[in-house]
This record gives structure tokens, C-alpha cells and sequence, in this order.
């Protein structure tokens, strides 16, 4: 039995609140495994980026599809083997692609299929909507999934290895933070992110609440 499927219509928010409102690191704290692991620099982070953005889209749309096919006692299971198959895929295209990239990678391309994220939007999500909505949601989320890491990468490679992309920024004088290359540097990172992020959402709450008040003053 199929679960209920939703009514609600597709907006532009059905898009961006992946990437703002609802981003899955900065303020869902999903996948936090490849956060870590992963950003130690902006290559490896695009490429798990990129990687988990094709399994989300991929997954999400055929659940979606099947939505009405799959019984509702073995969703779960049926949604795993949908998402394996598809981390399957993108673990050889990877492995076809760049070996490189794929060795720094590791075991983290195989662990998408575990990715919170992932599953949660397959349940809360493909399971209840059409096509276009799915893919228009999982787009949005696979986008701001990867804009996380990038930000992570991004500091990461530039303090711990002064480059960006491998290419030197600071120059020769410039004397790398290993530690940011490191597990350490990686927490740090994302705690001075999730701090940015919660300041600039407390000065909109701010803001709204102002701008509420004014109305209400002048209404009187």
C-alpha cells in the first residue's frame, strides 16, 4: 500500500529550502560523516558533492515513480536497494572518471547509501510527491548539500595547504595549518560555520520581528 501522496503545490521554495531554510549540514546536521572526512579540500568535497547530488536525484526520482508500486511493510528495504543500486553506479563512474579522486575518497563513495539525508528525503519526500516535485526537492538539496562542503573544503585547503584547487594562493612565505587537513580541523570548521549561520538567522528573526512591530505601530 502506497503512502498518501501529497497536494501541496511546487513553488521556488520547494528548491531553495534545501539549499537555505532546510540545508541538510548547516541546519538538518545530516551526513556529517563526509563533512568531516572528506572537505580537506575542494576537489574531493565537489566530487562527494557531486556524487551524493546523482544518488539523491537518481533514487528519489524512481521511488517517487514507484511510489504507489511499493508496499508500505517493505518501503525501507525497497528504498535501500533503490539507493545502493544507484551509489553503485556512481562508485564505478568515480572509479572510471579519476582514480585519484576516487583512492582520497575511499570508503565514504560506498557509505552514501547510508547517508541519512538521502533515505530521509526518499520517506519524507519522493514517497508522497510527483516526479517534478521530487527532482525539483532533491535538486535543491543535493545543491545545498554540496555548497556545505564546499564552503568546508574551501577553508580547509586554503589554510591547511595554502591553495585553492591546488593552486597557491599565499605564496611561498605562507606556512600551512596542518591541522585543518586533520579530523580537528574539520570540526572546527563546521563549528565556525554552524556559529555564521545561526547569527545571520537570529538578525532575520530580528529583522521580521521589527518590521512587524512598525506595521503594527502604524496600523495604529
Amino acid at each position: 500500500m502506497a503512502a498518501k501522496t501529497d497536494k501541496k503545490p511546487i513553488t521556488m521554495d520547494t528548491f531553495l529550502s534545501g539549499i537555505w531554510k532546510e540545508n541538510p549540514v548547516f541546519v538538518m546536521l545530516l551526513g556529517m560523516c563526509p563533512v568531516l572526512a572528506v572537505t580537506n579540500s575542494v576537489a574531493n568535497a565537489l566530487a562527494m558533492g557531486l556524487a551524493t547530488t546523482f544518488v539523491l536525484l537518481c533514487s528519489n526520482a524512481l521511488i517517487s515513480v514507484l511510489r504507489h508500486h511499493i508496499p508500505k511493510e517493505v518501503r525501507i528495504a525497497s528504498y535501500i536497494v533503490i539507493i545502493a543500486t544507484f551509489v553503485t553506479v556512481v562508485d564505478y563512474l568515480i572509479h572510471a572518471i579519476s582514480l585519484e579522486i576516487y583512492n582520497a575518497l575511499g570508503a565514504f563513495i560506498q557509505l552514501i547509501v547510508a547517508n541519512c539525508m538521502i533515505l530521509g528525503r526518499a520517506e519524507a519526500f519522493a514517497s508522497r510527491n510527483r516526479l517534478s516535485g521530487t527532482l525539483i526537492n532533491g535538486l535543491g538539496m543535493g545543491l545545498g548539500f554540496t555548497l556545505a562542503l564546499l564552503c568546508l573544503g574551501s577553508v580547509r585547503e586554503l589554510l591547511g595547504s595554502g591553495t585553492l584547487l591546488g593552486i597557491p594562493v599565499f605564496g611561498e612565505a605562507f606556512e600551512p595549518w596542518v591541522i585543518m587537513l586533520l579530523p580537528p580541523g574539520g570540526f572546527f570548521v563546521l563549528g565556525v560555520w554552524l556559529l555564521l549561520f545561526a547569527w545571520i538567522k537570529e538578525r532575520q528573526i530580528k529583522r521580521a520581528a521589527a518590521g512587524t512591530g512598525e506595521a503594527a505601530a502604524h496600523a495604529r
